[in-house]
Formats: C-alpha cells, structure tokens, sequence
C-alpha cells in the first residue's frame, strides 16, 4: 500500500473520505492483479497505473475517473473481466476501463485503413464518454515519461503517433498542460537531435534577452499599479516543439521565431481584463490588425483571453495575453477543469459545452460519411481550427474554420440550405461561392428548390460537414446513375437472351456468390466499372448455359484455356507469377484488360475469396499447343565456365531462354534468374531436375516474386 500513499494525500485534498476509500480498493485490487508484471523500466507494473491516477488527481478530476485509471489495464493484462469490475465497483467503472482497454487494441500501423479505422473507433469511445480520452492521455502522458525504456523504433512509432493524434486531441479538448507535454516528449523522442540543437540555442537566447525581459515586465506591472490594478505579470517562453513548427512551416530563421516578446497578464474579473487592454495600449503602441477578443467570441476548444501586439521599447514586438484566474485555469485544464463541480443543472464550463457540441458534431460526421479515410480526413482537419466567425443576416454568429467559403456557411446552417444554394451576398454585395469568408461579414445565401450541389464545391469546402454532405448528396446521384448504366450494359452483354427473362433466383446467386446484398448494388458496381458485364453475364447464364468442355479462348499465340462460359474475352497471364498449365490458377477480372491468369498462391491474388466479383475460376485446356514463359532462380558457384554449362544444360532439355539476369550474393555465389519457354509443369520440373545435377549448382527452384 505504500505506492498509494501518495495519491491518496492528493485524492484526500478534494474527494470525500469514502470515495478515497474506493479508489483505495481499485488500488488493491490491480495491485492484486498486476503483481507479477514488471514494467520495461524493471519497476513493478503497478506504478504506472499510480502515476495515471496521480496526473488526473492534479486535474481534480472524479473517484470514478481515478479507479478506472488505475484498473486501466486489468482488463486487458490479467484474467480479470468486466463483469467482475462491475460487480466491485460499478458499471460506470467497468464501462471506463472497457473503453480504454478497446482504445489499447488499437495499434497505429503505417497500413492506413487499420489506423483510420482504429481511429475511427477511439473518436467514437470519446464521444461516448470523454473521461475515456482523459485516461488515454494520462496514460500515454506517463508513457511518454518514461519512453526511453524501449527500443529506437519502437520510441519513434510512438512518438510520431502522439504528436500526430494525441497531442492535437488534448488541444482540441483545451487540454494544454498535456499537450505542451506530450509535444515536447514527442519531439525529443522523434527527433532527438533537433531537439537538443534547438534547446542550446533557446538558452543562449534567453540570456541575451533576460535584460529587455524583465525591463518591459517591470514597465507593465508599474502602469497597472499606477491604474489601481492588481495583477500577476508572467514572461512567456515558446515551447521547443511550438518554435520547430514554426520554423518548419513558416520557413523562419531561429532569430525571427525568437524575436517575439510574450507576456501574460492574469486578473481577477473579465472586467479588468479590458482596463488592463486599455492601460497597455497606452503604454506601448498597439500593431491594428493585431487584437483578438477571444473573451466575448471563446475558441472552439473554449479557450478564452485577451490577444493584443504591440511595439514596445526599440520597435520590438510584444505580444500580450491578458486573461482571468478562471481563465487560465481553463486554457491549462480545458474540459478538464471543474470537473467535480459539474451538476445536472449547470451544462458545464465553456471547454466542457464546446467539446460536447463537437462530439456531436463529430458524430453526425461519423453517420454521413461513406467510410472511415473520410470520417479520419475531416477529423484531423478540424483538430487544429483556427477559426474566422461571420453573422447570418439575423445577426447570428456562425464560427467556422479559417478558410471557410459561403458554401461552408450555407451547410453550418442547414444541410437543406446547402444542398439547394446557388450564390451568395456578402455586406449586401454579390458574392463568389469560392472565395474565402473573413471574419465579421454578414452573410446571407441564395437558394433554388431545383438546385443540386456542385462536384467543383469539393475544391474549395473547407468544413468536414459540407464536404461528407456534397460527397452524401453525389453519391446518392452518381449511384442511380451507375444503376441505370449498369442496367443497359447487362442487356447488351446477355445478347440474345432477354434480361427481363431472366429471374429473381438467377440474381440472387449471383448476388451471393460475389458477396452483393441486392440486384441494384450489382448493377451500380457494374455501372460504376467494378465489374465486367460480360463475365456477370455468364454467371447468370451458368444455370441456363453451362460452357462444354471443348470452349476455349484464343488469345495471341495461339494459347488455348477451359473458362467456364467465358468464351469471347479477353486472356492475359500474369508476369508477377507466371502460370503454367499444371499450376493451380484463378482470375482476376480486370476491366479493360480482361481474364488476367494468376497462381492463386500468388500474392497479388491474395484474399481473392473476399472479392468474389473480381475473380472468375478457370482452369487448363487439357491438350495445350502454345510455350509458356516460366522462371526460375539458379544459385550457382561462380566457377569459370558455370554460365555456359548452365544454358547448354537448359537447351538439351528441349527449353528456350528467354531472358536471363545474374545478381551476385557474396564474393563467389551468384543468383541466376533464367525465364524459360516450357510446355507446362512436367517440363519444367524436368528441366529443374537437369540443373540441380550440376556440380556448381548450390540450389535451384521457381521465383516467386
């Protein structure tokens, strides 16, 4: 129990006496549960649940909160379950260590539709409950900490997922002590010497400003107090990671980065805040296009303060951040903050309502979006907004991201609004559909009952929900469209046969036997050019027509194949795997190019049973006339003479040589790739059995590439 001294002082300093003693009884049970684990570090498995529970307890967030963190990882680690978690300490418990096991199952691989996939998933245990995303962030935070316990590659993969996922979701939350955090671990995890380099400069930087410093602070703590102002004035330093970013985008030297002066000022009231605005613009010089108001009109993670640049002494910039307590509590915590205090009756703090109308958002995201690559793409590009706000012409404010069109506006509104706009009016004045909106405009939109969404909008909509409503809407076009050809090509593909003869059985084999749900998705994949007419044709008339043995297709030289009932199409064979008559073949149904013969131990063809409408079956012609390329790779001695013994061996077999290429593997061993001409497999295990009774011969056998 002496692990859990220390938390539970902290949990002491806000939580009520029962609840510290449940927490306690979580404590044990992973203790219980986990004591035969060691971390990587060598230290016992249990303290990294501690130091998760500890990093959440200075967020002051809820005892339930603080057990699931520390049975985070029962679930997955130990026989444990959720039904025995929930028996202890509750559903809602259990329910928390469940969503964050699921979210530990998820492994980021570079394979994209995993990751989106995945991602998908955590967005959504996000949106179910928040505090799952808390404990995910805790955990990874001290996962961070202690990173340098692991191999190289596997601390980059992490790295790199943190700074790319959970680090723009703690800011998106408003989280920034986490996220500052984890994006300066991130960095010197990834990128350990850029880091070190730019943490040398950034002391040497901040000894030669150290003097300019402290002489602007003390000028604006005297003005205020020469106002009656009480105030707590703080130096700020950019974080490492914050100047990289900069420097890497932006494309700055590290002087321009660092010629920024910042400085916060934090007061008790929201009024003050603008006397102390008013103070300092007296002081120094305000640069016009510089003043923010994020107090009246807070960013979309709730953040709230006063943004002001200034010129102060000797022409340098001053950047000046004035905010309440409560304020600053906030942009530090985000929905963190207040957590305990939240009841039915209130909605929360800012952060908290802000992240719940995004959750919502992403949720009907989630509902309109076709697959996860999209739902992902419109994710990722609304965790960095940098927002612009306009009004509706009833003076209602519409925050969007920077960028945003009018046609962005119009699906803010109202889906119907969007989907029938035709122009719009911008301060009264016609306005291009295309062009970038800027903060303060008035905008009002044009709409027609018949009008449907432009395909061009996709160039220039900006927001996740007008892009996946215009792709919806096109879809739902584009699909009838598909059907309707689908339908005309399948009629002239039948031939003689009539389409409307055909019966509803006839259709749903075929539907089930190339894994379609309906006859209209199977025209639309048709229509859309997933799937040839023809070779659906012939699977209809499989039952009516079955193909005789003697069918062939004749493809260029004279080389003849069995297809069932595929007579008419065209035949090509694979260069990946080169096929032979004797090899086990299927093929790939290839719009445009026809039958494409593979092995189907090939591994271009893997997973062929998952898309049955791309595949045919087919198998060898017994008598066939024509010579087929095969290759195989010979590792030889590199003896004087090996070549020429190698290629008078393969000609007294009866083969030709159609290709040769040599590589050399060490100092005296060579790989000889030779494509030959053979007749089928029996030739060529003839032709291997010649060659392996070489003396130079180390090893021989078919390439597979």
């Amino acid at each position: 129990m002496y692990l859990f001294e220390g938390l539970r002082q902290q949990l002491a300093e806000y939580l009520p006496p029962d609840q510290v003693q449940r927490a306690a009884a979580a404590f044990k049970l992973a203790a219980e549960a986990h004591k035969t684990q060691k971390r990587r570090s060598g230290e016992p498995y249990i303290t990294h649940p501690v130091a998760v529970a500890g990093l959440l307890a200075d967020m002051r967030l809820d005892h339930e909160t603080i057990m699931a963190a520390l049975l985070h990882d029962v679930i997955e680690d130990t026989e444990f379950t959720q039904e025995d978690l929930a028996e202890q300490f509750g559903a809602t418990v259990a329910e928390l260590v469940e969503g964050v096991s699921k979210l530990d199952k998820l492994t980021f691989n570079s394979k994209e539709e995993l990751q989106t996939e995945n991602y998908r998933k955590m967005i959504m245990a996000m949106v179910h409950d928040i505090r799952v995303i808390l404990i995910k962030l805790a955990d990874r935070t001290h996962n961070m900490r202690t990173i340098s316990h692991l191999r190289p590659d596997k601390r980059r993969r992490i790295a790199r997922e943190t700074l790319e996922i959970y680090a723009p979701l703690a800011h998106r939350l408003g989280i920034h002590d986490i996220k500052n955090e984890l994006e300066q671990l991130g960095f010197y995890a990834l990128y350990p010497w850029r880091a070190k380099l730019l943490e040398s400069q950034v002391k040497q930087a901040r000894g030669n400003r150290r003097e300019l410093v402290e002489r602007v602070q003390k000028e604006i703590e005297t003005r205020l107090a020469d106002h009656g102002i009480h105030a707590r004035v703080l130096g700020r330093e950019k974080h490492l990671y914050s100047i990289y970013q900069k420097m890497l985008h932006k494309e700055l030297q590290f002087e321009q980065v660092m010629d920024i002066y910042a400085f916060r000022v934090i007061v008790d009231e929201v009024d003050t805040c603008y006397r102390v605005l008013g103070a300092l613009h007296n002081l120094y010089k305000p640069i016009e296009t510089r003043f923010k108001d994020y107090i009246a009109i807070p960013k979309s993670n709730g953040y709230q303060s006063l943004h002001s640049s200034l010129k102060g002494p000797h022409g340098i910039p001053v950047e000046i951040q004035i905010r309440t307590e409560e304020m600053n509590l906030m942009a530090d915590r985000g929905v963190a903050a207040h957590w305990l205090y939240k009841t039915e009756e209130s909605s929360g703090t800012t952060a908290q309502v802000r992240a719940r109308r995004w959750m919502q958002s992403l949720l009907e995201l989630q509902q309109s979006t076709g697959n996860a690559f999209e739902f992902i793409e419109n994710v990722k590009s609304e965790l960095f907004p940098e927002e612009i706000y306009v009004f509706t012409p009833e003076g209602r404010i519409i925050e969007l991201p920077q960028g945003a069109t009018p046609v962005d506006f119009a699906y803010a509104v109202h889906t119907d609004i969007g989907n029938t706009c035709i122009g719009a009016r911008v301060n009264h004045k016609v306005y291009s559909l295309s062009k970038p909106l800027e903060t303060g405009q008035t905008v009002e939109i044009k709409t027609a009952p018949g009008s449907r969404p432009n395909i061009a909008w996709l160039n220039f909509a900006v927001t996740g929900k007008a892009r996946a409503k215009i792709r919806q809407y096109l879809k739902g076009q584009e699909s009838l469209e598909a059907e309707q050809l689908g339908e005309r090509l399948l009629r002239a593909a039948l031939g003689s046969v009539s389409y409307d003869d055909i019966k509803a059985a006839e259709f749903e084999r075929v539907c089930a036997e190339v894994k379609l749900e309906s006859k209209s998705a199977l025209l639309r994949e048709i229509g859309l050019g997933n799937m040839m007419s023809v070779a659906i044709a012939k699977r209809l008339l499989g039952e009516l027509q079955q193909p005789k043995d003697e069918q062939v297709v004749t493809a260029g030289n004279q080389r003849s194949l069995s297809i069932k009932g595929a007579d008419g199409l065209l035949v090509s064979f694979a260069k990946c795997c080169r096929p032979i008559p004797g090899d086990d073949i299927i093929a790939h149904v290839s719009p445009g190019k026809g039958l494409v013969i593979h092995r189907r131990e090939c591994k271009n063809v893997r997973g062929h049973e998952d898309e049955p409408g791309r595949y045919f079956p087919v198998q060898w012609d017994n008598k066939p006339d024509a010579e087929f390329i095969t290759e195989v790779r010979v590792e030889v001695v590199n003896h004087q003479g090996a070549l020429a013994k190698l290629t008078s061996n393969i000609a007294a077999s009866g083969c030709n040589i159609h290709g040769l290429k040599t590589e050399e593997v060490d100092a005296n061993i060579y790989y000889i790739d030779v494509a030959l001409t053979v007749h089928d497999r029996k030739q060529l295990a003839d032709v291997i059995r010649h060659i392996r009774k070489m003396p130079d011969v180390q090893r021989v056998a078919r390439l597979r590439k």
